[in-house]
């Protein structure tokens, strides 16, 4: 692509708002909020990835989506910048990204457990145990409880809801 004929940021933004997850395939790299930011520099496009935490297993297959995608597109000159800093939170997953989780069946993170990257934990002082509610993923009851801490990902936990008895993965705070 010579510089004369170089896409819009927003049309990179659009194509890289088509890339999913590897992991979660029913939500976009974009809606997951870890695409920083897209810019030019001459005519290299420049896309800046924060991984949702730095042990992620997906990071290279996101990289290399990241660029197939781009060069499926014309995009010739392409450098990927990892920032870790500051570092992603859920509170990056963009509200239509939280509702694609819904109707796949996994249920979004609470809202306000992390905020500024900080884990917000809610524990009852008298007993000291967590007392976070998860909606339920498939039927919205907050009749819910942990099965495990560690789910069908690192980044999502195993629940079940008493009211309609299935189980469900929880992204977790982070």
């Amino acid at each position: 692509m010579t510089t004369a004929t170089l896409p819009s940021t927003a049309d990179v933004w659009q194509w890289l708002g088509e890339v999913p997850d590897p992991e979660i395939p029913v939500i976009s790299l974009v809606d997951l909020g870890i695409i920083r930011d897209v810019a030019f520099e001459n005519d290299t496009l420049v896309v800046t990835v924060t991984p949702t935490y730095s042990g992620c297993p997906a990071t290279a297959i996101i990289n290399f989506d990241i660029e197939r995608a781009l060069q499926d597109k014309g995009i010739e000159k392409l450098r990927l910048e990892r920032q870790l800093s500051p570092a992603w939170t859920t509170e990056w997953i963009s509200a239509e990204g939280r509702k694609k989780l819904r109707a796949y069946g996994i249920a979004p993170p609470v809202d306000g457990t992390a905020i500024d990257g900080l884990m917000r934990l809610r524990v009852d002082r008298l007993s000291g145990r967590s007392n976070l509610t998860v909606p339920c993923a498939r039927c919205g009851s907050t009749n819910t409880e942990k099965i495990s801490q560690f789910g069908s990902t690192p980044c999502k936990a195993s629940y079940r809801c008493t009211d309609c008895l299935e189980p469900f993965d929880y992204f977790k705070c982070i």
